[in-house]
């Protein structure tokens, strides 16, 4: 155990060290390779068979079946309750504890699963094993009241030992006992020690009525019985009892011994039948320390009322509270969320932690609870590392990112549980993971996250370009530059490769400032996916970004967009109109504007043309083509709709068009 010492007695009888060799030799002679005669008279060695060889052959078959579920598909739920029954009814400890740990290990939450583990090493008498099997279970789950309860009450029934058994109950308070749903646990605390010390019992009333939980007024009915049915002086601390009887009899005189004789010497016995009738006098002294024991008690229930009523509303939304594969309902997601935003608000940081705890039980599987729990931790430490460091009060850290020691793994433990246990295969939570490592400038464990989730999120772009990200931000230009290639390599989508392609060329480009080597891979690119628009738009931005443009340069790879085959008409005169567009901003020429205007206007017909042809062709027999509608070659308005329009910028412009090129403004400014 990590706290408890446990004396665990075990037995090692010569007789089992025998038992265990001649089950060996057993096995070994049964294995034993044979010599028979065939035929012709040659030996041959043939291995026997047993019917135990032949009953391990099917078992093992037999759990491989269930074994085969949750190997194909972890998240198979009901899978591994099938699997967990069927090696705890064949009590094959070995089997048993292969497939508890994998089980528990994916669903560390299943409280109930840590108690059948251990109760199932406790039926092959190893209480030892038991012990670890708890100890692991309380510290993957340590709001579980349950689960301490089952741990105490295997503890109190297999040892004897009462400083013990109350270190594991303080243990147990200390993880659990914030709670709000934690009352069976201290019950139980309680209960113990009603048995052995009733002043513990009084101090752990203290310590409860200062904690919000379900059942605080049943807990302080419970301390009024407890008050009225002991003397004072047995249970409350010495100093308590002795301050609170001197506040009664200065409050009564200085005396509350009816019948007594004060001048009688010390010590001095009175004769029988002649003694003074004190017990009137204590029994009244005893009941006035009792008020005083309440009111006191009183103002701290009063206190823990109304801090339990802030919070009822939000409980009582709390219909799932342990952990399940099942969804969630969104009015107790939303519950949740807002039961922690006004623990945020006005709880203590010591409360905000237990209600993350409880949340993360019941939502485990939601990736933003988790982003919130470690979010909140992160600014916490975050300004107090910022307040301590220069005297000032607490603001919002987003801007230090700094964090101490224990900051740093309060963090990365939320991190390390949603990403390694609960959430494997969840990308935002690992590049949240992955970020928060960077900004503690841990590099190395940033590419490390980066790297496992890709490899179990294989062709996931967000995570690959985070990881050529990291590489470039860190300025290993050689190592970003192997990242485009290999990911473009790799790549058998022709949208996904040409993304690759695009972003490297603006690396190229915007960051090493390498123009040629930018133009080469999309060009490059264009040999393979020569019908990729988006291609050309880059290629036509790297244009549009250098100073002064180049004018001649942009009009080639207009020209070879427009010219190529395998783009569509209405793709091309998409490109058509950027061209004219372009020409109109840069361009030096009016020839040129006159020719690709022309151009442009052959490929409006063509697409006009082609348009008419296929709905000639799905039109019905017979029908009028006055109902055929009109359009400009866009599938769009008019050109008239334009005119008004165009005139206004001509004539703001200080020059006009011929008429004939209202066409080009309508098409121009419809794009």
């Amino acid at each position: 155990m990590a706290e408890t010492e446990l004396a665990v007695k075990t037995e090692h009888t010569d007789d089992a060290v025998e038992m265990k060799t001649e089950t060996k030799e057993s096995d070994m002679d049964t294995n034993s390779d044979t010599k028979v005669e065939d035929k012709n008279g040659s030996d041959k060695s043939v291995k026997e068979t047993t019917p135990t060889d032949e009953k391990k052959s099917v078992e093992n078959a037999e759990l491989e079946k269930y074994w085969k579920p949750v190997k194909e598909n972890p998240g198979d739920f009901t899978g591994w309750t099938y699997l967990l029954q069927y090696v705890e009814q064949e009590n094959d400890i070995e089997k048993a504890r292969e497939a508890y740990n994998a089980f528990l290990g994916r669903y560390p939450y299943c409280y109930g699963y840590w108690k059948k583990y251990a109760d199932l090493e406790k039926r092959n008498n190893d209480l030892k094993k038991a012990v670890e099997v708890f100890e692991k279970g309380v510290r993957a789950v340590p709001l579980s009241s349950e689960l301490w309860i089952h741990y105490i009450t295997f503890y109190i029934t297999e040892f004897i030992s009462e400083e013990e058994t109350r270190k594991l109950y303080e243990r147990a308070i200390t993880a659990a006992g914030t709670d709000f749903r934690s009352d069976k646990l201290w019950d139980n605390y309680i209960n113990w020690e009603k048995e052995r010390n009733m002043r513990n019992v009084t101090a752990l009333y203290d310590r409860l009525f200062r904690i919000p939980t379900q059942l605080y007024s049943h807990h302080y009915d419970n301390f009024k019985k407890h008050v009225l049915n002991h003397h004072p002086k047995d249970i409350l601390s010495l100093d308590e009892f002795f301050k609170l009887r001197t506040e009664v009899v200065k409050e009564q005189g200085g005396s509350l011994v009816a019948g007594g004789d004060d001048d009688a010497p010390p010590g001095d016995e009175q004769p029988p039948g002649m003694e003074p009738n004190t017990d009137k006098g204590d029994a009244e002294e005893a009941m006035k320390v009792r008020e005083k024991i309440l009111n006191l008690r009183d103002v701290a229930f009063k206190q823990n009322e109304e801090e339990v009523s802030k919070r009822w509303a939000f409980e009582e939304g709390i219909k799932r509270p342990y952990f399940h594969v099942k969804p969630l309902e969104r009015s107790q997601l939303k519950n949740w969320k807002d039961y922690l935003d006004y623990e945020i608000q006005y709880g203590t940081h010591e409360r905000v932690i237990v209600l993350f705890e409880r949340c993360m039980i019941a939502a485990a599987l939601y990736e933003d609870f988790w982003l919130k729990y470690a979010r909140y931790l992160e600014e916490h430490f975050c300004n107090l590392h910022q307040a301590g460091k220069d005297n000032e009060e607490p603001t919002n850290c987003v801007k230090y990112q700094v964090l101490d020691d224990v900051g740093l793994e309060a963090v990365r433990n939320v991190y390390k549980r949603a990403c390694t246990i609960h959430l494997p295969k969840k990308p935002y939570i690992h590049m949240a993971w992955a970020a928060f490592e960077e900004r503690q400038g841990k590099h190395g464990d940033a590419w490390r996250i980066l790297t496992n989730l890709e490899e179990v999120l294989p062709g996931m772009v967000m995570v690959a370009m985070r990881r050529i990200s990291l590489e470039r931000r860190i300025g290993d230009k050689d190592k970003t530059e192997m990242l485009f290639q290999d990911y473009i390599n790799k790549s058998t989508d022709h949208s996904v490769r040409a993304f690759y392609v695009i972003k490297y060329a603006r690396y190229l480009f915007k960051v090493l400032g390498d123009e040629f080597r930018a133009k080469k891979v999309l060009f490059d690119a264009l040999e393979k996916d020569k019908k990729n628009e988006k291609l050309y738009i880059q290629l036509l931005d790297i244009e549009y970004q250098k100073h002064p443009v180049n004018v001649d340069s942009a009009m080639e790879i207009f020209s070879k967009a427009i010219s190529c085959k395998h783009l569509s008409v209405h793709t091309k005169i998409k490109m058509s109109q950027r061209r004219l567009e372009f020409l109109e901003d840069f361009g030096s020429s009016i020839v040129q504007l006159k020719e690709c205007y022309d151009e442009h206007q052959k490929l409006l017909k063509d697409m006009q043309s082609e348009r008419k042809r296929k709905v000639a062709d799905n039109s019905a027999p017979g029908e009028p083509s006055e109902k055929k509608v009109k359009t400009n070659g866009n599938g769009d308005q008019t050109a008239s709709d334009y005119s008004a329009y165009w005139s206004q910028y001509q004539t703001a412009a200080g020059f006009s068009y011929p008429a004939s090129w209202s066409g080009y403004a309508a098409q121009f400014y419809n794009s």
